[in-house]
């Protein structure tokens, strides 16, 4: 159950604007995030201007992205943001084995030596902040600066994001309860 109460969308002007405009940019979608986030219209309206630009508006391949998403989900122990990222990777082209090997990547042969730079930087990123120059320099054949720089603001926003679900307890949408939990 979620620590703070979410907003009621309809309880001003200011707050019912920006979920009109949050169902507009999520496909008519309120999700309990939006919700959440909506109890400060002016951190909602920034937080959606970010997540869209990094999901809908980057050069970057969408499954590098998943799959940074779904690691950073599995590193943080963030169930809510594994579980409504699932179906955007399978989406995209992570495959079913791959989504299932992300607790044990580095084991896995189910990964391209690009993913494989894409998961290790989001390791590095997720756990120690400092990346050392051997996992970023593995990023360097693989992806342009725009891309890196794309691929280093997603998982830095997805972070923000596991900690803010965890740290709030936001409640998982009921579509999403069909998706595996994260492996552990």
């Amino acid at each position: 159950m979620a620590r703070v109460p979410y907003a009621d969308e309809n309880s001003d002007p200011e707050i019912r604007a920006l979920a009109e405009r949050i169902r507009a940019e999520r496909g008519g979608r309120m999700l309990n995030l939006y919700r959440m986030l909506l109890n400060s219209p002016p951190v909602a309206a920034g937080w959606l201007s970010l997540l869209t630009a990094i999901r809908q508006m980057c050069e970057l391949r969408s499954d590098y992205r998943e799959l940074s998403i779904l690691r950073v989900a599995v590193v943080n122990g963030a169930q809510y943001e594994y579980r409504a990222h699932v179906p955007f990777a399978l989406k995209e082209g992570v495959t079913e084995a791959q989504v299932a090997a992300l607790d044990d990547w580095r084991g896995s042969a189910l990964f391209s030596d690009a993913q494989r730079a894409v998961l290790a930087y989001t390791d590095a990123m997720t756990r120690e902040v400092h990346v050392p120059e051997v996992v970023f320099d593995a990023l360097r054949p693989h992806f342009s600066p725009r891309q890196i720089v794309e691929l280093t603001a997603t998982i830095a926003a997805y972070n923000l994001v596991s900690r803010f679900l965890e740290a709030l307890a936001v409640d998982p949408e009921a579509a999403h309860a069909q998706v595996r939990p994260l492996p552990r």
